[in-house]
């Protein structure tokens, strides 16, 4: 008899705070925010993000022993997955070729690359599989999405994909339908938007989020590439400081000094016509990125999902509508709980509805 019941720890670690929880099947048991001040954070500047481990799983104990969990009580240990290699969408068992793609940050440094160390770390004191489920390094684009314009430098698929694909695996489920069988445009839409394309299972075309598509609340999108080198040689500004001014400091921050979409909307509210103007201008940046990949999918779409911290949103989510209604019936499935979407990834291994992948030593991308 198949098991009715399994306990999975996830892990999701952020710049600032280590997000942990307990799941019995789809049911949050337990979910902590464990932050890290700015004294503790302090000790790591300018060092690798690696040299984090120790201290944030000792952390991650401290908090579960406290609650009354036992380290070796679980049947998996899902970590977000960090910036590796391109890779298929799934579950990936933690082995030893993931850990050195994220020892070598050869994909670039991000907190998320210590969750499958983590991971790793807190399953091994029992008998846990410990697993990362659908990393930003996902890569399904299709072979024309690929090219873009100059073999200098072909385009990368990095995406919101965790909450992503978790999205439409449940709008799948909520249908009665296959997520393979469905032709689906998602939209995340957070503090960077990622809208992508869905065919046969797979991420057919996605944006790569703060580089191309939208602007959101503090990245500025794709940018007209001319005026972005005319820019970055003016003698005016370091890399550092290009980088800050279009990845965390472009968007609507840089036109109106604020990352809050509350404090917008309360500033249109109040007749402020140039709030007015740059919340437009993100809503039709967004419905134009949803028309662009409606067109990747020649039109034919069974749904329009909007997912992210912005979905929250009544006038956005209310403007978007008016805007793109006319492509295929939109539903709203605001925030994104990446816990849980890491829950469910586990679940599925454990439960034999997909096996666990394996990240190969000597190939470049588990996909193609």
């Amino acid at each position: 008899m198949p098991r009715a019941e399994f306990r999975v720890l996830a892990i999701n670690p952020g710049s600032t705070s280590t997000k942990i929880a307990v799941y019995v099947n789809e049911r949050a048991e337990w979910v902590h925010c464990v932050s890290h001040s700015d004294a503790e954070m302090e000790a790591f500047r300018g060092r690798p993000i690696l040299d984090q481990l120790e201290f944030r799983r000792a952390r991650i104990e401290e908090e579960l022993a406290a609650a009354g969990y036992a380290l070796s009580g679980f049947d998996a240990v899902a970590g977000r997955g960090g910036l590796m290699r391109p890779i298929a969408s799934g579950t990936y068992r933690v082995n030893e070729a993931m850990l050195e793609d994220l020892r070598v940050a050869a994909h670039g440094e991000h907190a998320a690359n210590m969750g499958a160390f983590l991971a790793q770390s807190v399953a091994a004191t029992g008998r846990a599989l410990a697993c990362v489920v659908d990393p930003v390094s996902v890569d399904e684009l299709s072979d024309r999405a690929r090219v873009s314009g100059t073999v200098l430098a072909p385009r990368r698929s990095l995406s919101h994909a965790l909450n992503t694909k978790a999205v439409a695996k449940r709008f799948a489920r909520e249908r009665g339908k296959r997520y393979e069988d469905l032709r689906l445009v998602i939209a995340h839409l957070g503090s960077g938007i990622s809208v992508s394309a869905h065919e046969g299972g797979r991420m057919v075309d996605v944006n790569l989020a703060g580089q191309e598509g939208p602007m959101s609340t503090e990245r500025a999108g794709g940018l007209q590439w001319l005026s972005v080198v005319q820019l970055c040689f003016s003698g005016g500004y370091t890399q550092e400081s290009i980088y800050n001014a279009l990845f965390r400091e472009g968007g609507i921050y840089s036109y109106l000094g604020t990352k809050d979409l509350r404090d917008v909307e309360n500033r249109i509210a109040a007749g402020d016509a140039q709030a007015k103007l740059i919340f437009e201008a993100m809503v039709y940046q967004v419905a134009k990125e949803i028309g662009a990949m409606a067109t990747a999918l020649n039109g034919r779409v069974d749904s329009i999902l909007l997912t992210g911290g912005m979905a929250h949103s009544e006038k956005l989510i209310a403007d978007l509508r008016t805007a793109i209604a006319w492509i295929a019936p939109m539903i709203v499935y605001p925030g994104e709980d990446e816990l849980q979407a890491l829950a469910e990834g586990a679940l599925r291994v454990l439960r034999r509805e997909e096996e666990a992948r394996e990240l190969a030593a000597d190939c470049v991308s588990a996909y193609r």
